[in-house]
């Protein structure tokens, strides 16, 4: 089953990482975001990757076309312009970069894979979140189901103490940052059947609107709710706090050793 990673988009909220480089290569430690998500699929047995480029898309070719030379010890013997690797570290990961256009919506990007993928359901997701998921549980789940779509829910850490104020003004209960106010949204990670490409029209598609929306529709959509680690890197904070979890070995996506 291959993995199609939307890692096209312009990073806006990121301007001052995406003026050089696109969000997915955005890096926290020494490694893209891209590579994580990458690891949290490997690490269930995915290794086939369709990334669905737009946005600087030569730099993430030029990240993998070096990733083997760059993960090994190397002896260059420049008399006879040789080269000697004595120890690699590389992943057995077979990657597809498809430059999908500039301007192209998440639905277009998908779209574009259809050759890449034939008549097989694929895993699909976005390119700037991580999250704690087990993928093979996910797949059981899609399977189980018979739907077309199988999209994991979660619920986002809220930004804000919670307070229950009652009457008189007096505070009752403070919860910092709470696990969200309820309720659910659109996690990534999703499982798909091959014919969710007939419910995308061309470039201009967005995935989350008509087709997503048509799925809801027909009741082809079923929501896997993941109670654990999520988080998506779409502001310079998110990527601070994600940086943070890394660097202390409290990254909880991180399950390979």
């Amino acid at each position: 089953m291959k993995v199609l990673i939307l890692a096209g988009g312009f990073g806006t909220r990121l301007s001052e990482e995406t003026e050089m480089r696109p969000k997915p290569m955005i890096q926290i430690g020494d490694k893209p975001i891209l590579w994580h998500i990458m690891k949290i699929y490997s690490h269930y047995g995915f290794n086939e990757f369709v990334l669905l480029t737009g946005y600087k898309s030569h730099m993430i070719k030029e990240y993998f076309a070096n990733y083997y030379l760059f993960n090994s010890d190397v002896t260059f013997d420049l008399g006879n312009n040789s080269m000697e690797i004595h120890r690699n570290e590389a992943e057995s990961w077979k990657v597809t970069v498809l430059d999908t256009g500039l301007e192209t919506m998440t639905g277009g990007r998908i779209k574009k894979a259809k050759d890449y993928i034939g008549n097989e359901p694929f895993l699909l997701t976005y390119g700037d979140g991580v999250c704690d998921v087990d993928i093979s549980e996910i797949v059981k789940f899609h399977r189980e189901h018979g739907k077309k779509v199988t999209m994991t829910a979660v619920q986002p850490e809220g930004r804000f103490g919670l307070l229950n104020i009652e009457e008189g003004d007096t505070i009752t209960r403070f919860e910092e940052k709470p696990k969200g106010d309820g309720g659910w949204i659109n996690g990534g990670f999703f499982v798909c059947e091959p014919s969710v490409m007939d419910y995308i029209d061309g470039n201009s598609t967005v995935f989350e609107q008509q087709p997503l929306m048509k799925l809801a529709a027909d009741h082809e959509l079923i929501a896997y709710k993941h109670h654990g680690f999520w988080k998506c890197m779409d502001t310079n904070r998110d990527r601070t706090q994600l940086i943070d979890l890394w660097t202390s070995n409290q990254a909880k996506w991180k399950k390979w050793h």
